[in-house]
């Protein structure tokens, strides 16, 4: 008999809880009771080996008996996860994401990787049908349980299932009741045009070439009756008593070869809030195969899902499950809101000049979205993030006043903690539903359908989330593409696709301002990527580049800083971080343009020290950001949005992010949030550069993206000098402010600069009738020469490019110009190079 310990008495204790929370198919239980028999093979039983391409299958992994010990010795690993992080942790490599080590481990990309898991099963299957469920493998793998080939799968982001009743084994004696799963992982593809909008991009200006891969998302082993339900979606129409009407479509798939009468019982109830549940029951004759099955349920005084700055977020959830005679069969269960979103054409712009309207609409109510790309996931390697990073992330975007964030098509769909977050926070998701990053494609009608099929079936997954608001098809195609027509008709029948699975607003492409988009027909004052002041560094002080920009709206914005000094230690070796070492360029610092856009900031490229360099670049990047978007908020509704390129990026890198890889805000972040008050007092003023004969002349503003009015309202601004004296303070009123507006308030011009040495501070506050603060802000301003200053910057920028004509963009041995010299001895030669540059 075996010895009762305490470790077994919480053995037993789980496996009667498992029992009880799981209602077997099969069996005759309520509909509240019921839940699907699911086993998540997630978790760290798995192992992994190395193989050279086509040599598994030689050697025989696949067959590898069910009850051997052989996989023990291979390396642990974890899924979900990657490759790399696996062999990381094992000792294989060294931390990718530290120094250069990325360039290491590119061995890793050119063998294919076996991953095995063993289980046992004790319970009989009896009737019921077993199936694995893979929510996603990156790129492509084959797949064997028990000897038996279960198929194969190619596409990083759609989810795929095999029945596996004939290879499973099941026994309540322990060795014939052992399985082996073995998947084996092809060798990452290396060309990206041959799996465009199938697999993330690895390359762009915040990677280097390691290509990931690996069993990114969870697999689950999943047991239902003879019917099941393969989806479930909800949808909603609000009518005009505040009643709405509950779509839900319910994809079954009777396996059968006869006709079945299905029993579908389904209750809508709260969520995040208490309401009565409503209860449906029907039936319905399933012929063989797969069918959807739609019922309408009216939701009485409907609470609706509203962005945060708008209203609650309010959730149901939806439960359905099949019967037949009473007998269980399956259930499914998801969370939704109910919302309406359309688009309203912007005010001011002709469709001579735009082609789509680009206002959002959500529940009858304009928005203007305050929003940053997603440079995610939070980690390339998702095997190193975790849910809490998650959850800090999307906290740390709704902290920053943002209602939106945008997934742009250089990056994955995200997983759905990611959706379930916004959902509950109230931020709005802005999607390029696959990752497009090149206009190159096959004209291949098997090629292209590949594509189209990934994109419904991502889709497909998200559509239940009241926080996906908007769809893209591509993220500058038009600026890679050799065919415009052609790329033009494949992005417009993707949005036909995916429109057809999901009633949300399409555009095809950002941007669609370049020459090529416009050959196809789009028009000049599309959505534009303004990203010309990083690009084309030197041409425009940062006011003369902002000011000009006229569109209806921006989905890119793009400016780079450092991380954080503590930050840095984390990723750049200690020999290289002052002054900065060759793994600065290989995390993408652009040494140059950091030091120029310094000098636009403060008049100092600030290199005096490493903290001085860091925080100028964090500042300077923020006060651009402000700036710029203050520019765009007063143009309301004229403009409808904004995106900063980046949030977050998905490395520790040296460039996009306001918050860095390990979750810190920079400086920059702070500007954001100041900038995004829904509630917004601020000053437009045509330069930073005053004399002290001059005479500050500028303009207060406020924008306010609340529905909500405020009279009586008193506004204060005060001037000081650098020394912190005050120069002017001045209060005035604002009588009324109205709902979703902006308004200019007051004019101002005071000659208060005469003893002014460098700098000067503007601070505005502005309060509602009982006193209290809704808005405040504040600006640094310069003392200088604004012609001279724009003609050194402009000096700067031609020496940026005279350079680039010998080196390329991203090819940073220009700031080490020796190591490319006779023995390449970089840690002697780069001081002296990188000093003679500035620092």
């Amino acid at each position: 008999m075996k010895k009762i310990t305490k470790k077994n008495v919480l053995l037993l204790y789980f496996f009667m809880v498992a029992s009880i929370a799981f209602a077997q198919p099969g069996s005759i239980n309520s509909h509240e009771d019921n839940s699907q028999l699911v086993r998540d093979l997630s978790g760290y039983r798995w192992k992994m080996k190395m193989m050279l391409p086509g040599e598994g299958v030689k050697q025989g992994l696949h067959k590898l008996p069910p009850e051997d010990i052989e996989t023990l010795v291979w390396n642990p690993a974890h899924v979900p996860g990657d490759v790399y992080t696996d062999l990381w942790k094992a000792g294989a490599i060294e931390d990718p994401y530290f120094g250069r080590n990325s360039v290491k481990a590119q061995w890793v990309m050119q063998y294919e990787w076996w991953y095995s898991y063993q289980f046992n099963v004790t319970e009989d299957v009896g009737d019921n049908l077993v199936r694995l469920d893979f929510d996603g493998i990156d790129y492509a793998c084959d797949v064997w349980l028990n000897g038996v080939f279960l198929g194969s799968h190619e596409g990083a982001f759609s989810s795929f299932s095999f029945n596996i009743n004939e290879a499973i084994r099941t026994s309540k004696k322990n060795l014939k009741s052992s399985n082996i799963l073995m998947i084996r992982l092809a060798p990452p593809p290396q060309v990206n045009s041959k799996v465009a909008g199938r697999k993330t991009p690895w390359f762009g200006d915040y990677w280097r070439d390691l290509i990931p891969f690996g069993i990114s998302r969870p697999i689950k082993m999943v047991y239902t009756g003879k019917s099941r339900i393969q989806d479930l979606y909800v949808h909603s129409q609000i009518n005009k008593d505040k009643s709405a009407t509950v779509h839900l479509e319910v994809e079954v798939e009777n396996t059968s070869s006869k006709p079945k009468n299905i029993t579908f019982t389904s209750s809508i109830e709260g969520s995040n809030f208490k309401s009565k549940q409503i209860n449906t029951e029907f039936t319905s004759l399933v012929q063989p195969g797969k069918h959807v099955v739609k019922k309408q349920v009216k939701v009485k005084d409907a609470q609706l899902w509203w962005p945060w700055d708008l209203g609650k977020p309010n959730l149901y959830v939806a439960k359905v499950s099949i019967t037949e005679n009473k007998i269980n069969q399956d259930f499914a269960e998801t969370t939704f809101g109910i919302r309406e979103v359309s688009m309203q054409w912007n005010p001011g712009f002709t469709k001579d000049e735009v082609s789509f309207p680009r206002t959002t609409v959500i529940n009858g109510k304009p928005i203007f979205i305050r929003s940053a790309c997603w440079g995610g996931p939070p980690d390339i390697f998702v095997g190193r993030t975790t849910e809490d990073k998650y959850k800090r992330l999307i906290q740390l975007a709704k902290e920053a006043n943002m209602n939106n964030i945008r997934i742009f098509g250089w990056h994955p769909p995200e997983i759905p903690i990611f959706y379930k977050l916004c959902d509950e926070a109230g931020i709005t998701v802005w999607q390029d539903i696959i990752p497009l990053g090149t206009g190159n494609l096959s004209k291949d009608p098997v090629f292209l359908e590949k594509i189209f099929k990934e994109g419904e079936s991502v889709i497909t997954e998200r559509r239940n989330h009241p926080s996906l608001i908007m769809m893209e098809g591509g993220e500058e195609m038009f600026l890679r593409s050799g065919d415009a027509m052609f790329t033009r008709n494949f992005l417009e029948t993707l949005g036909k696709r995916l429109q057809a699975k999901v009633d949300l607003p399409y555009v095809p492409d950002s941007p669609l301002t370049c020459e090529t988009a416009q050959s196809a027909g789009y028009k000049p004052k599309e959505a534009v990527h303004a990203l010309g002041y990083f690009y084309g560094m030197g041409r425009w002080l940062m006011e003369d580049w902002f000011s000009s920009l006229d569109y209806p709206i921006v989905p890119e914005l793009a400016i780079t800083s450092v991380p954080n000094v503590e930050s840095l230690k984390k990723f750049i070796p200690k020999d290289e971080l002052w002054t900065p070492g060759v793994s600065w360029g290989h995390h993408w610092a652009d040494l140059d343009r950091l030091r120029i856009q310094n000098f636009d900031a403060f008049g100092d490229e600030k290199t005096g020290s490493l903290q001085e360099f860091v925080d100028a670049t964090q500042d300077a990047q923020g006060i651009i950001f402000q700036l710029s978007i203050e520019h765009f908020r007063r143009r309301k509704p004229r403009t409808s949005g904004i995106s900063l390129c980046h949030f977050i990026t998905y490395w520790p890198d040296m460039k996009w992010g306001i918050v860095d890889n390990y979750t810190q805000p920079k400086r920059s972040y702070y500007y954001v949030k100041r900038a995004y008050q829904p509630i917004l007092i601020n000053l437009k003023f045509p330069k930073r550069r005053w004399s002290n004969s001059e005479s500050f002349k500028g303009e207060i503003w406020v924008v306010n993206d609340f529905y909500e009015q405020y009279k009586n309202t008193k506004g204060t601004y005060i001037i000081k000098d650098d020394l912190g004296n005050v120069l002017k303070k001045q209060s005035f009123d604002v009588n009324t402010i109205g709902e979703n507006s902006s308004i200019k308030v007051l004019s101002i011009e005071d000659k208060v600069l005469k003893k002014v040495k460098k700098n000067f501070y503007v601070t505005l506050e502005l309060k509602d009738a009982k006193g209290k603060v809704i808005s405040s802000n504040e600006y640094m301003l310069l003392i200088g020469d604004q012609k001279e200053a724009s003609k050194k910057f402009k000096a700067m920028g031609a020496e940026i490019r005279e350079r680039n004509q010998t080196y390329t963009y991203g090819n940073y041995y220009k700031f080490f110009d020796k190591l490319s010299g006779e023995n390449g001895k970089e840690y002697e030669t780069k001081r002296d190079t990188v000093k003679s540059r500035g620092f």
